[in-house]
């Protein structure tokens, strides 16, 4: 009589692996739908009328948003002008490079914009002070008040989890300090939950004191927010605790640090918490 062979160990295993790749790439395509589901929405503002209008602390401000490949010449003079103003100190001698860099990627398809705008209603002794202060441009006007700030983000995957990473949060001095800035990361967050995002990440240069102290620090929960406006964290994926001792043995330090804040679990094992090791 002919017996039946058992299933051989080999076979078991090619099963195992086949099924194991089924599910990454069912995984991979669920996050891919997940970020151009999120890339679509093109007026994120629309979901969050409330967060149209900023009236606090003397400021009247308007926000709207913004596509990277719809950007008018004005606007990306604009957007470039106050980069140069706030960022080529903390840059220092980087700075021509990434100069070039950010002109790039400010028109990119992926690169969404909430804009900053005074309010068309502002005083005339509120402008003219403005100006006083050297502000970048007066002239981006189009049907709101002059820019005075941008935040820049895009929905993009990180550790092949979905975030919200924000490119530049820019804001001229005289509207900085007035809690403007949590307010935006309020927005922020509020866009990345709507769209199913696991965190908000974002990079910094170290020598930009004020904004790593504003992330890491500063963070607070304001009068009617939503969501509690925690702190960041550096990330597990920052040059600096990604394996710092190979930077100390090579002489090389990193001029940056990755922050983020996880919203779920998963997110936060991956990109939060460092494992330890013995």
């Amino acid at each position: 009589m002919e017996s039946k062979g058992l299933p051989s160990n080999h076979s078991n295993d090619n099963r195992e692996n086949r099924v194991k790749r089924k599910e990454v790439l069912e995984k991979k395509k669920a996050m891919d739908e997940l970020i151009k589901s999120a890339s679509a929405d093109k007026d994120p503002l629309s979901s969050f009328p409330s967060f149209r209008h900023f009236d606090r602390n003397g400021l009247s401000i308007y926000l709207k948003s913004g596509c990277g490949d719809k950007l008018s010449s004005s606007i990306k003079q604009y957007i470039m002008r106050l980069l140069k103003a706030n960022m080529e100190a903390p840059y220092g001698f980087e700075w021509p490079t990434e100069e070039k860099v950010k002109r790039s990627e400010m028109v990119a398809p992926e690169a969404r914009y909430i804009f900053v705008h005074e309010a068309p209603s502002a005083s005339t002794s509120e402008i003219l002070t403005m100006s006083e202060r050297k502000r970048p441009s007066n002239n981006c006007v189009e049907d709101r008040g002059p820019m005075v700030g941008f935040v820049h983000y895009r929905f993009t995957l990180e550790e092949k989890i979905p975030v919200l990473y924000v490119y530049e949060l820019q804001l001229e001095p005289c509207v900085q300090a007035k809690g403007l800035g949590n307010f935006l990361m309020q927005l922020i967050e509020l866009i990345a939950c709507k769209n199913r995002m696991s965190a908000v990440v974002l990079t910094v240069q170290k020598a930009n004191s004020l904004a790593m102290n504003f992330y890491l620090n500063k963070l607070r929960i304001g009068e009617n927010f939503v969501l509690v406006l925690s702190r960041y964290v550096v990330s597990t994926v920052s040059p600096s605790r990604v394996d710092p001792l190979i930077f100390v043995q090579l002489g090389i330090e990193k001029s940056y640090e990755i922050l983020c804040k996880a919203f779920d679990h998963e997110a936060k094992a991956i990109l939060e918490v460092m494992i330890q090791t013995h």
